[in-house]
């Protein structure tokens, strides 16, 4: 078995050493596990039109935009 120096065996080795690239290992991407029934916050555009019929029924606007979004999803599927 080679033994190794502590020290490099020249000025020229350390500053190599110095300059080397540091491989960092990858880390494994993380997979978000999904919650039945969560709601996320998004920003949508929509027509001014429309989001003036839904506001007009007051507050709870957010959800009837979903129930709508949600019907028109189950009618496709």
């Amino acid at each position: 078995m080679a033994i190794t120096p502590r020290r490099p065996m020249s000025a020229k080795d350390a500053a190599e050493a110095l300059f080397k690239p540091v491989k960092k290992p990858v880390a494994p991407a993380v997979e978000r596990q999904v919650v039945p029934k969560t709601r996320e916050m998004v920003t949508l555009k929509i027509d001014s039109d429309v989001l003036a019929h839904f506001q007009s029924g007051g507050p709870g606007w957010q959800e009837r935009v979903n129930a709508t979004l949600r019907a028109a999803m189950n009618d496709k599927g």
